[in-house]
């Protein structure tokens, strides 16, 4: 029997199903750990103030040295360890097609690239067959939408000037310059955002640092959508034909519509229909239709 004290105990670890297809055929990793002796998906230990999908990404890396770009959440096991409950949070990741190949390390002396079936016979742990088996009935092989709302502004009634030059405030800033640490992870290939500063602000950062040019618009600004609610709509619709990972950067008025119109003929149960700011909902598509949706907190909560 597990001592009730460990309960109090959480460890926070995160990891992902890398997977690839070859001639059509899905294949997904295993990593030996020669430590345990055991095959298993990459995963490792939240570093304090790590977001769980940073630690994933990380952890990939470092124990593959592969290069991968994310996608749906896969979902979460729990087991106890020698110092209590440990639960692991896992993400799928596609390898990208300029990945460079695997290289041994401390952590990992052997990669195999396996048939799903066969992966999840080769797995050690049942709850690496868990997280297999629930990858398996996910939308891997799809293409996120993120709909962020801006990061923390300074409030209206402190602002004496035009409402699209309003700024972000401090906490905004700190938010700003993390979120490429949540982000770099799906591989970005475009970033639009409304030209309402505090938005523009949001993503500037983080696109220079990927060497993406912004594309700016004011389709999805508050003073359009006052005017023209289908211009905001009807450009998120197009952004869901696109085969690449886009940021789509607005406001709370806007995305929460965007939002019900994109997934309307589909019944998803997603926690809030509004975002605060910094937060993101995650539209993971097929360039027809939304076929699940994850959401990110702010990289810097208040």
């Amino acid at each position: 029997m597990v001592p009730g004290s460990r309960l109090n105990n959480i460890i926070n670890a995160a990891g992902s199903v890398i997977w690839r297809k070859v001639e059509g055929e899905l294949q997904v990793a295993l990593v030996h750990r020669p430590r345990y002796d055991d095959w298993s998906l990459p995963k490792g230990k939240q570093d304090p103030g790590e977001a769980l999908i940073s630690c994933a990404f990380r952890e990939t890396i470092e124990e593959t040295n592969l290069k991968v770009s994310f996608g749906p959440y896969v979902g979460d096991i729990e087991y106890f360890v020698a110092d209590g409950l440990k639960k692991v949070y896992y993400w799928s990741a596609r390898l990208a097609d300029d990945s460079p190949d695997f290289h041994p390390n401390e952590e990992v002396d052997l990669l195999e690239w396996l048939p799903l079936d066969a992966a999840i016979d080769k797995a050690t742990r049942d709850s690496d067959r868990e997280i297999l088996e629930k990858f398996a009935s996910i939308p891997y092989d799809s293409f996120p939408l993120i709909m962020l709302r801006h990061a923390k502004a300074l409030a209206r009634e402190e602002w004496q000037g035009e409402d699209e030059d309003r700024p972000l405030q401090q906490l905004g800033q700190q938010q700003a310059r993390r979120m490429l640490s949540l982000y770099q992870v799906y591989g970005l290939a475009q970033i639009h955002t409304s030209d309402a500063v505090r938005c523009h602000d949001t993503v500037e950062q983080m696109a220079k640092a990927l060497g993406i040019a912004l594309t700016i618009t004011n389709k999805v600004s508050e003073y359009t959508w006052k005017k023209n609610k289908e211009k905001a709509i009807d450009y998120a619709k197009e952004l869901v034909k696109v085969n690449e990972p886009v940021v789509l950067c607005s406001h709370n008025p806007v995305l929460p519509r965007m939002m019900e119109k994109l997934t309307k003929k589909i019944d998803f149960d997603y926690p809030s229909n509004k975002l605060e700011p910094g937060e993101a909902w995650i539209l993971h598509h097929n360039k027809k239709e939304v076929l699940q949706i994850d959401r990110l907190d702010a990289p810097v909560k208040p």
